[in-house]
């Protein structure tokens, strides 16, 4: 008599968002996961050099850093690895309506190592809404990655092109340590497959329009 199984296999929960079975990759392959990531962010709020972030992952480990200079006034940053090789510079367009950044590979910024651009998706927002544009999407006509949410709340969400896909969300992180220090701290969690350094770059940028937000 075969008796019935008490710990029967449990179903996987089922989720409405594909996971990409290709891997995305936007700066490069080794920066696509085959499983979620999760990344910690720290903006360093009391320093000189105004917007330094620190990424690390779940065990404490650099992963990136964000450099940036006063003398650029902010119009640029550039992503480098834990080793300090720089992997995107990224560049404010100056004198466009909507907020046009630019990212290229290396400490470039010549059109032809152009990764992506970004920009709003309209002038007058209440909230977060950003159009992203791989370098091939010359025409710019349908956007490859949008960014949708509120900054203010670190409750950014990032979807692929004009689905409801999600490949990356962020969410606040409060600790007494994160208080005292002034330091600003949120997790990312990066979907399976999708460019990390990417999301992360797609993060700084966001600051960047939040800061100048904040100065209007």
């Amino acid at each position: 008599m075969a008796y019935p199984n008490p710990y029967p296999a449990q179903p996987y929960p089922s989720t409405s968002v594909p996971m990409p079975a290709v891997p995305t990759a936007v700066i490069g392959p080794q920066f696509c996961a085959p499983y979620p990531l999760d990344l910690a962010v720290v903006k360093k709020v009391m320093t000189l050099s105004d917007g330094n972030f620190v990424v690390t992952d779940v065990n404490g480990n650099v992963v990136f850093k964000v450099k940036g200079s006063l003398m650029t006034l902010r119009d640029r940053r550039i992503l480098v690895d834990a080793a300090g090789n720089p992997l995107v510079t990224l560049r404010r367009k100056i004198m466009t309506a909507h907020d046009r950044w630019q990212a290229f590979r290396g400490e470039s910024t010549e059109a032809k190592d152009l990764i992506f651009t970004l920009k709003r998706s309209s002038l007058i927002q209440f909230k977060t809404k950003l159009d992203v544009f791989l370098a091939n999407n010359t025409k710019e006509d349908v956007c490859d990655f949008k960014v949708k949410g509120s900054w203010l709340e670190r409750s950014c969400v990032v979807y692929a092109g004009e689905s409801n896909n999600i490949v990356a969300q962020m969410h606040k992180k409060h600790t007494v340590q994160s208080i005292l220090i002034g330091k600003d701290q949120f997790m990312v969690t990066v979907y399976p497959n999708i460019d990390y350094a990417f999301v992360v770059a797609l993060i700084v940028i966001l600051d960047e329009i939040n800061e100048d937000e904040k100065e209007d």
